[in-house]
């Protein structure tokens, strides 16, 4: 991999999780390790301070925000949807850091890259509206985890998606029309937000993948897990990661600032 003299900053809002009464932000290892692996960027984990946080200081630092998968649900008073069945796990303070770093990100043309959960906090934030248990709904299929295999195994391709002509995805596949992902989501959009535009669906209609074709900056937002290891090894999955980091490095080196970068050893 050629390295760059200095690695842009990729911000990584974290989950907030309680474990035997501590306060812990984290995320999942592969996360970060794909954004420092095949994108090419030092990653920074962001705390889920919510309102705590003083967005604009952290804006003005980052070349790169990368929304994880996770296990809460946005709340859907975000999105006027109805209150959650009971025992449904959600995250409030990550909803109060992501969603206003969603929005400041785009408005300052910073690229924006969303897996799982991400791709839901972005149709939020920019005003679209969620199925909270799309397998309930008539005619839809299985896409939460299947947690009878082994881990492993887990993020393996699962059903096909069908690529929009013209997009980014459509790009990224060099023109392809279908790919295979994986599946571990039980919520999924409803209705986009107006302004982004719907990349790729399901072979039941749930929307895959999603992006912002009038923002300042890269915007993509994908439904599948591109992450894991194994799945990493697949050419759609190395795409999507090595084009988000070629957009931070755009990013950076046009403000022209090195300042918020880490130096490559």
């Amino acid at each position: 991999m050629t390295r760059t003299t200095c690695l842009p900053l990729v911000g990584i809002p974290t989950s907030y999780i309680k474990d035997d009464e501590r306060g812990m932000h984290r995320t999942g290892g592969n996360y970060a390790e794909a954004i420092r692996g095949v994108s090419d960027c030092a990653p920074v984990l962001i705390p889920a301070l919510g309102d705590d946080h003083c967005f604009d200081s952290l804006i003005e630092r980052l070349d790169g925000l990368f929304l994880t998968g996770g296990a809460p649900n946005v709340e859907p008073h975000h999105y006027g949807g109805k209150p959650s069945r009971k025992g449904t796990l959600h995250d409030p303070k990550r909803d109060a850091t992501a969603m206003p770093l969603i929005r400041k990100a785009i408005e300052g043309g910073i690229p924006v890259f969303a897996v799982c959960l991400g791709i839901q906090e972005l149709n939020v934030a920019l005003g679209g509206t969620l199925h909270q248990l799309v397998h309930e709904l008539p005619g839809k299929n299985e896409h939460r985890m299947d947690r009878t295999l082994p881990p492993g195994e887990r993020q393996k391709p699962r059903h096909p998606i069908f690529i929009t002509p013209g997009g980014i995805l459509h790009k990224l596949t060099g023109g392809k029309s279908e790919e295979m992902v994986n599946s571990l989501h039980a919520q999924a959009i409803d209705r986009p937000a107006d302004c982004l535009m719907v990349e790729a669906v399901s072979d039941d209609d749930v929307i895959e993948a999603v992006s912002m074709p009038d923002a300042p900056g890269y915007v993509l937002g994908v439904q599948w897990h591109p992450e894991g290891r194994e799945t990493l090894k697949t050419e759609l999955s190395d795409a999507l990661f090595r084009a988000f980091g070629d957009a931070c490095r755009d990013y950076c080196a046009a403000r022209g600032s090195t300042a918020n970068s880490i130096r490559a050893a």
